[in-house]
């Protein structure tokens, strides 16, 4: 009894603080790297002699080994002990970005990405959980107001930083960079984080591991990923490509949750879903995750495709919503000790609701980059109060030995929630476009007067004559396609919005907590 009374109220010997700002740089890192390829993809493709296509497996690849590990890092930290597995992600990440860096061709690179999203992968859920430990529950939020900023503003920046490097220098320098930052963060980490008595190495896990479980873990997710990823450019569900990869999800998924279940040491405790709040807040956050992930895709690609915007351009329209995040987000963290969690969860999603309903009415071809950038910190102000109260929320009620669970689990859905919603989002884009071209190219026939008119303006003003005629009929059919092509952006932040107003009553199904009290702890959850 007096080891739980010692163990309940162990603290940490540095300044938590510190503790919190060394892992949040270890996992702004791998954050980052999940975005900062993006706009260098037809550089590494061009410069290693492959198609743009090819290309793109060096995300595919980085995402699939990421997802699978996420969830992985509880059972990890049981056999080495939570410090020690974050310092090895750490250590293998900082390696295979020197890797990815020095490879000659592309096979070579696509198999360091894999290295190194092994490596990312354990570096978000065990920050997560060592800043959950760190700090007293009355200042849990303000240290998840850091980790937000992390997991929210590195994806943000990731493109505009990825073109600069690309442009001033080489490709190769978006891999370079981790090192100094991977040093630094394993040097700190040795020094400052300590593991809690309740978390204890056991080699012994290593011959316990759930090797049927990390198998199905595997198919589902390597499933899943491939089939977002490549389902645009293979139409879906008409490739057998595409059906193969989704059959493999879906049985994967299906076997995994069967098998976990029922296994007496499991890789995901899925037991943790018993939980209400647990399972709620794992539902919110991946929908918070896809909605950010959508809306940080959505708008620099609007950008791009109808205003003409360079990569670093439209990733520099993003940095007033960066700016916002960094105002408000301490003020949310603030906000957690003083209001209950569900209470500002519903105040986040119903200004997520106002903003993406604005941003449809004012979503332009004729919009200035200072609109752009307004429109993004509209986006951007709502994220802290959903993101910290949802993630406080989830370790209420439950046991502290279940904190790495916990964090695998929460940053799980929120990533796998990103990977959908960028992908449907895509779809509905180019779908909505498609719908809005066939109704206006119904009014593209001869016998419509102002068609008629339009036909008649261009042909004068390009010079008359057949060629003219046919000149200015492309200009419309394009001026046509651009219309169309807003019209599916608008439709789909409409979507968004309607969305948030259902988040907002799924927000409320949360238990009411003592802002920053927290609930009574759980019992172990076997």
């Amino acid at each position: 009894m007096a080891d739980l009374e010692h163990d309940s109220n162990w603290r940490p010997k540095a300044n938590p603080w510190l503790i919190a700002a060394t892992v949040a740089l270890a996992a702004f890192m791998e954050v980052l790297d999940t975005s900062i390829a993006n706009v260098a993809l037809p550089h590494i493709a061009g410069n290693l002699g492959a198609s743009t296509d090819q290309g793109t497996w060096v995300l595919t690849s980085y995402l699939v080994s990421n997802a699978i590990i996420l969830p992985v890092g509880g059972w990890a930290s049981s056999v080495i002990g939570r410090r020690n597995f974050f310092m090895t992600c750490i250590v293998i990440f900082t390696i295979a970005s020197f890797l990815c860096g020095i490879a000659p061709s592309l096979p070579i690179l696509l198999i360091c990405r894999v290295i190194q999203g092994i490596g990312g992968g354990g570096l978000q859920p065990m920050a997560q959980a060592i800043m959950a430990d760190s700090f007293e529950e009355k200042k849990r939020g303000q240290a998840f107001a850091l980790y937000g900023l992390v997991a929210v503003l590195a994806p943000s920046i990731g493109p505009t930083l990825g073109g600069w490097i690309t442009d001033n220098y080489s490709w190769r320098w978006i891999f370079y960079i981790n090192i100094p930052v991977g040093i630094l963060a394993l040097i700190l980490t040795q020094r400052l984080v300590q593991d809690p008595p309740w978390i204890k190495a056991d080699r012994d896990n290593l011959r316990r591991l759930d090797y049927i479980g990390l198998t199905l873990l595997s198919l589902a997710m390597g499933g899943l990923q491939i089939m977002l990823d490549k389902g645009e450019e293979n139409d879906w569900f008409a490739s057998s490509f595409i059906r193969f990869f989704g059959v493999m999800f879906v049985v994967g998924m299906i076997g995994l949750i069967w098998w976990e279940w029922r296994h007496k040491a499991p890789l995901m405790n899925l037991k943790l879903f018993k939980f209400k709040n647990f399972a709620i807040c794992c539902f919110l956050m991946m929908l918070v995750g896809g909605v950010l992930n959508a809306a940080t895709v959505l708008q620099p690609q609007f950008l791009q495709q109808l205003l003409g915007y360079t990569a670093t351009n439209a990733g520099m329209a993003l940095t007033a919503g960066g700016v916002a995040l960094v105002i408000v987000m301490p003020l949310a963290g603030i906000a957690t000790g003083k209001f209950a969690a569900r209470n500002l969860a519903a105040l986040g999603f119903t200004a997520f609701a106002c903003a993406y309903y604005w941003v449809s009415t004012h979503v332009t071809l004729d919009m200035s980059f200072g609109q752009a950038q307004f429109l993004r910190v509209l986006q951007m102000v709502p994220i802290p109060f959903c993101f910290i109260s949802i993630t406080n929320a989830a370790y209420v009620g439950l046991p502290r030995e279940a904190s790495n669970q916990v964090s695998g689990l929460i940053n799980f859905a929120r990533n796998v929630g990103g990977s959908i919603f960028i992908a449907v989002t895509g779809a509905l884009v180019t779908n909505r476009s498609l719908f809005h071209q066939n109704r206006l190219a119904d009014h593209m026939q001869f016998g419509s007067q102002p068609f008629q008119q339009a036909v008649t303006m261009f042909k004068g003003y390009l010079g008359g004559g057949a060629a003219g005629e046919q000149a200015g009929q492309a200009m419309i059919y394009q001026q046509l396609n651009q219309q169309a092509t807003a019209q599916g952006y608008v439709d789909v932040y409409r979507m968004l919005a309607w969305m948030s107003c259902l988040m907002v009553l799924l927000a409320f199904l949360l238990s009411k907590n003592k802002p920053g009290e927290g609930m009574p702890k759980g019992e172990a959850v076997h």
